[in-house]
Order: C-alpha cells, then structure tokens, then sequence
C-alpha cells in the first residue's frame, strides 16, 4: 500500500495571497512578513496563518495577534475569509481525485489519497508526488506538501518535514533513520501534557518512546499512550476511506465562532454535537458500535481519538460521555477551533446483537449483575432519546434540553 499525505503550505495566507494577486495586487504578501487573523483595528483574536518573513520573527500560529504585532510592528495582517478558503479547498479535491476518487479529506486543507490503484501509471511514487505538487502550483499559484509512506500515520509526519514546497517519503524501513532522532513532541497526536509526562519518563526522542516498554506508557497515559508508541514503531493499520464510505457512519462537526479553551466549555459542545448525532442514528434507525472524537486546533493541527463501545447504541447519553472520555484523552490544553463527533460500525435497529450472558435480564435473579443493570439503562435511555426526538419534532429542537448532561463528574481528572 502507498499513502500519500498532501497538505496546503499555510492555507489561509496563501489562498489570501492568491485571490489579491488576482484582482492586482502588486505585493505578494507570502513574501513579507503577514499573518491571516484577528481584527485589523483591535487587533484581538489569534494567529491563523503566517508567512516564511513572519516566522522568522518567532511568530507562531495560535498565539494573540497582539503578540505577534510586539514581536514585528511591521507586521502585515488579514481578516480570515472562510467562504473563499471552502472554495480553494473544493477545487483542490476535485483536482485531486482526477488522479484517483480514493481520497479521504481530513480538513479544509489537507486530505490522504490511496496511490496503491494508480502506481502502475508513474515510474515511482515520489515521480507521481512531484507530478501532483507541482501542477498544483502551476493551476493555483499555491504549494503544497506531499509526504509519502505505507501507513497513514508515517505520510502524515512527511509531509510536516522541511516545508514548504516539498516531498518527503517515510516508509516504515525509514523510521529508525528519519524519525527516530526527532523529538518526541514531533509526533503525530503528541499533546504538550503527553510530553511532559513522557519527559518525566525519561523519553525524549521518538525513537526512546518506540524503544519503551509499551506497558509502562499505557500505565501511565492509558490507551492514547499505546497509540503513541504504536505510532512511534510505524504501526497503523487505519486505511484511506473515501467519500463512498460515507454510509458507514454517521456524524456531525462544527468549526467554533470563537476558540474554545477550557473543559467545561468544550463539553457543552460535544454535548450538542451527541444529541446530533444521536438524533440521526435514531432517524434512520441505526445502532452504532464506535465514537470518533476530532479535535482541530487554533493552530490546525488535528488530533482524532475512537472507541469501541461494549454495546451498540444510539443514547445520546453513551454518545456524548464516550466523547468526552475521549476528549480529555487526547486534549492538549491548546485552544480549540473544531469540534466533532462520528459514529461508525453502524447496525440496523432491530438486527441481532452479539452479547455476553450477563447483558441478558435474569428477572428471576435477586442479584442482578451491574452488567445487566448497565444494558437496561442503556435501552431507558434510548426510550427517553426517542421521546424527546417527538418533542422537538413537534415543539422544535429547542423545546427541552437535558440539564443532567452539562452536571460535572463528581470525580474528574484534572487535565
């Protein structure tokens, strides 16, 4: 199998920078210190992008534009445009999938594309990668990065090498070469709490964590801290899932007018997002046997962590403490843009569920195992979902909202 990776060099500034130069602009504003952000007046809100000349200044994305302006008064700024960004983004797909319609787009600007069916075409990946690259700058007038491999995670960590403009390969028989020296907060889904914890153990290059005890790491970062050493030793067995996937799933996203950046405020989202989610399963009546949780950063980075659930389900409830179970797994503490939950694994209500002896309801018994009392709990909340579904449906979505959702877990673990 070949994956490739394929991310837009700083995508708000370059789109921004080619519709100018479109309509005449004389400077090209990728080549001057200038940040995508914020108001030009107030100068509040963040960093969403920023040019080579701003970078060497220290400005970073996702840090206060206040901050960047201290750093380089000069600094030229621009007011994000997300309806032209959509548009850049939807042609650059459909570009794309002329080469191939097995292309699964992860965000605005970034996207995977199984390469396996059409490698008979090319000489060699890294030729077809090139090919790719640059007749996107020459259609566009942007760049893009294309990092190459075998495995999703790997093409995913290429294309973060030297930017921008380039294209990088790291095949799993790569790794101990070009990966294993890099610093451990290189790796993909390795949040600053993640770090600091592995620092604490001593690890501090991608290669100590691969080279690790993985028991050790998942004692001390649970399942998030095996997936990461599985990253760290080249192991995914995730594929590209296009479009025509879509049916195996159902889910629902939302990009926050303004960042999120604490827990609490993070979880009132999800839980709108779970009774979306929730609702739409019990519309088409669908059970669903796993939750996906994605979180896109102020700073577009973007981290997904999923569970398989012990029962198929479509409760608003399991969704959303499933979600946030897995959001605090995975959460950096850094301000959060997107937000979004999916479901897959999907059966149809009513097919036959595979149980274990103690999901079936010993009426007759006087000690009725907790694992009976969770299924039953679970259909009582399915009921209670259903019930309210004819609520909204006739009193609107708003009619009633389950205040229990938003009560906070009497014991929680601080992030």
């Amino acid at each position: 199998m070949i994956i490739f990776h394929i991310d837009v060099n700083s995508a708000y500034l370059s789109w921004t920078a080619v519709e100018q130069l479109k309509n005449g602009a004389r400077t090209d504003i990728r080549t001057i210190p200038a940040i995508i952000g914020g108001d030009q007046k107030s100068r509040h809100g963040i960093v969403l992008a920023k040019s080579v000349p701003a970078k060497k200044y220290g400005i970073r994305t996702g840090e206060p534009v206040a901050n960047a302006f201290r750093k380089c008064p000069n600094l030229h700024m621009e007011a994000p445009d997300h309806e032209m960004y959509h548009k850049h983004s939807r042609e650059l797909m459909a570009f794309l999938r002329s080469y191939t319609p097995d292309i699964e787009q992860v965000s605005v600007d970034e996207c995977y594309m199984d390469f396996t069916g059409i490698s008979g075409r090319f000489a060699s990946p890294v030729e077809a990668a090139f090919e790719i690259k640059d007749e996107v700058k020459r259609r566009f007038g942007f760049t893009v990065n294309i990092g190459i491999s075998d495995v999703k995670v790997l093409a995913k960590m290429a294309s973060d090498f030297e930017k921008p403009d380039r294209v990088h390969t790291l095949f799993r028989k790569e790794i101990q070469e070009k990966m294993w020296p890099l610093p451990i907060s290189n790796l993909f889904m390795a949040g600053n709490s993640s770090v600091e914890t592995l620092r604490k153990l001593e690890i501090q290059t991608i290669g100590d964590l691969a080279k690790a005890d993985p028991k050790l790491i998942e004692l001390h970062l649970k399942s998030h801290g095996r997936r990461l050493w599985e990253f760290a030793n080249g192991m995914d067995d995730s594929i590209v899932e296009s479009e025509k996937a879509e049916a195996k799933g159902v889910g629902n996203s939302t990009t926050l007018s303004k960042d999120v950046s604490t827990k609490e405020d993070a979880q009132k989202v999800l839980l709108s997002l779970a009774q979306s989610v929730g609702g739409r399963l019990r519309k088409h009546g669908y059970h669903a046997g796993v939750v996906n949780v994605e979180i896109k950063y102020a700073d577009f980075t973007v981290n997904s962590h999923q569970k398989q659930l012990e029962r198929m389900t479509a409760s608003d409830q399991v969704i959303y403490q499933t979600a946030v179970e897995l959001f605090c797994e995975m959460w950096n503490g850094k301000p959060i843009r997107l937000l979004g939950i999916r479901t897959s694994k999907l059966s149809q209500e009513g097919e036959p569920q595979q149980l274990s002896l103690f999901d079936l309801n010993f009426h007759s018994s006087d000690n009725i195992s907790e694992e009976v009392k969770s299924f039953e709990n679970s259909q009582k909340h399915e009921k209670l979902d259903q019930a309210l579904d004819e609520i909204r449906k006739k009193f609107g979505k708003d009619a009633v909202v389950r205040a229990s959702f938003l009560k906070k877990p009497e014991k929680e673990e601080k992030m």
